[in-house]
């Protein structure tokens, strides 16, 4: 990104979960904007032991499945810590596909070809990879978190495929991100808010009262098409979509909001 390029003193709410917004929070500041980290919510891997019985059963049998799909940098974080339990070379032989760039390259060790949509990073893109073109007859585990959209499973298995789904962690609420949120609108400007998944969004709406104009007039970042429409349902009225949820495109994303705030007449901010 050039020199040129500035956020002009914009602060921006990061609501990523703990530990993975330090990379966005970085580029934000170095574009000459403010970051305030205030994640909702929390990633830990599954502790149950009748749900680690059933991964660790899926694993163990992971050299049947001809297709493995991680839907994000958390499946391929948790995910890999059970698959190298159990096969520390990785040599399955399965077409290894990942949901969006960021968890191709979290992929990028393993000793295989990591099939991607080149066009986007959601479930509908993904259905397009030739690789998930023919899979009748064949067995395909889905890493992902506890819960979540059905929609690549669904598809998949009318394709005639059989998908399993490894569900090795699970997304919390952060207790007291409520208050926080409420005393940090209080006492902050905020000039825009970034989002990178549905579930976030959905927290994000459980905290705060929509209704409220001042706040559901802030500029909202969000990752995709269908998560924007989420949004706009909700009651957000100025929502931006990045197209990706990489540091990259949200930070393009933040400068087309600072770019359309620098141009209304007045100069005014929205937060």
């Amino acid at each position: 990104m050039s020199d040129a390029v500035s956020l002009n003193g914009m602060r921006v709410l990061v609501t990523r979960p703990a530990g993975q917004g330090e990379g966005l929070i970085e580029a934000i500041r170095r574009a000459g904007g403010d970051a305030v980290s205030l994640p909702l919510l929390k990633i830990e891997p599954v502790t149950e032991q009748h749900r680690q019985a059933e991964i660790r059963k899926l694993i163990q049998s992971l050299d049947d499945y001809q297709v493995l799909i991680f839907i994000s940098t958390n499946a391929v974080r948790y995910g890999l810590d059970w698959i190298f339990q159990y096969w520390p070379n990785f040599l399955l032989g399965a077409d290894v596909v990942a949901v969006g760039p960021t968890t191709a390259a979290a992929l990028a060790d393993l000793p295989c070809e990591v099939h991607h949509s080149a066009s986007g990073m959601s479930s509908e893109d993904i259905l397009e990879l030739s690789v998930l073109q023919e899979v009748q007859g064949k067995k395909i585990a889905l890493f992902r978190g506890v819960g979540g959209r059905e929609l690549l499973a669904d598809t998949l298995r009318r394709r005639g495929a059989r998908v399993d789904y490894i569900e090795t962690y699970e997304r919390l609420p952060v207790s007291g991100a409520g208050n926080q949120l409420a005393q940090l609108l209080q006492r902050e400007r905020i000039d825009a808010m970034s989002v990178t998944s549905g579930q976030i969004l959905d927290s994000l709406c459980q905290l705060v009262d929509i209704s409220d104009t001042g706040f559901k007039l802030i500029p909202l970042l969000v990752p995709s098409e269908r998560i924007r429409q989420q949004a706009q349902a909700a009651g957000f009225v100025r929502v931006v979509c990045s197209r990706g949820s990489t540091d990259s495109a949200i930070l393009a994303g933040l400068v087309a909001i600072a770019e359309q705030q620098s141009d209304r007449p007045d100069g005014a901010r929205s937060g």
